[in-house]
């Protein structure tokens, strides 16, 4: 066992694999939740996720080894303020959120100094929601990375690196404004941008009965599964990394021009050299192991994994 008892502070598709690969792996003695919704957490006593549900945080949190806050990036410092009184001596807060520089400034002038504050991101994920979706095996050979402020006691650290990789995860060690950064490229704004092409394809849709939605390509289709991620999740996202998200799309809209010019005139000599450099990368994801080259990108399962 790393933890005795841990806290899972709300209930979705991150929180509930999360204490499925616990129980597979004997991570934690005892696993505890909390969650507003009634239907949420008979959901979770059903599916056997935790050894018990809470309907506030601040029983959820107290007496754990490890707080981990699954809720939207947005009531963060409201539970956080909360549980600080209910945290014992050398435990540790952590959370699941996609942003980090944001968390930091927001949560660790509120946590004790007695308590280990480290925030971390699974990047890992898929476009369902809720207690019901999640799977034991979502952060296998999925990255996770860990943005501990300065100062923070190495051991504490130790524990929560040897935590996500019993879960299946690699580890990373990132100041938490360059990972803000990295993650804009990497999935901010490819979620901003598959929100943007489904409102042009829903705004078609309407002029051409419905022709887009039943004629979609495969390009398509991957936008469309992009876009059914949390709305909530996803604006709180684009909230708190505003700054780093509209400057990667600055750039995006840079690269877009570029290659409208050479549609425009005719210039497929750029286009192939374009193309040529970006499939590149392409086969470089496949190479990290992050996704598969089979056909339909290897998502035939029912249980896709998407980084988030």
């Amino acid at each position: 066992m790393i933890y005795q008892r841990v806290a899972l502070i709300g209930m979705g598709l991150i929180a509930s694999s999360m204490a499925l690969a616990m129980r597979e792996k004997k991570v934690a003695e005892t696993i505890v939740g909390c969650a507003k919704s009634a239907e949420t957490k008979a959901t979770a006593i059903k599916l056997n996720l935790v050894n018990a549900m809470f309907d506030n945080p601040e029983e959820a949190a107290s007496g754990a080894d490890l707080v981990v806050l699954c809720t939207p990036v947005s009531a963060f410092k409201d539970i956080t303020k909360r549980i600080v009184p209910y945290l014992k001596s050398g435990a540790t807060l952590s959370d699941v959120g996609s942003v980090k520089g944001h968390v930091v400034r927001q949560l660790a002038p509120l946590v004790p100094d007695d308590v280990n504050f480290l925030p971390s991101h699974p990047i890992a994920g898929t476009e369902q929601s809720g207690p019901s979706s999640g799977f034991a095996t979502l952060f296998d050979k999925r990255w996770c990375i860990l943005t501990p402020p300065e100062g923070t006691d190495q051991q504490a650290v130790q524990r929560l690196i040897r935590f996500w990789e019993s879960l299946g995860s690699k580890v990373e060690i990132m100041d938490h404004d360059h990972h803000d950064v990295v993650l804009a490229v990497t999935s901010h704004a490819p979620h901003l941008i598959a929100y943007t092409m489904v409102g042009v394809a829903d705004h078609l849709r309407r002029v051409t009965n419905s022709e887009v939605i039943q004629y979609s390509a495969a390009g398509f289709r991957d936008f469309t599964r992009i876009a059914a991620s949390d709305p909530i999740m996803w604006r709180d996202v684009f909230l708190s990394n505003r700054e780093a998200t509209i400057e990667i799309l600055g750039r995006f809209t840079e690269e877009l021009f570029a290659l409208q010019r050479a549609i425009r005139t005719g210039d497929g000599e750029m286009l192939q050299e374009y193309f040529q450099r970006t499939r590149a990368i392409r086969k470089g994801v496949i190479e990290a192991g992050q996704d598969t080259g089979e056909t339909d990108f290897g998502r035939h399962s029912t249980r896709p994994t998407s980084p988030q």
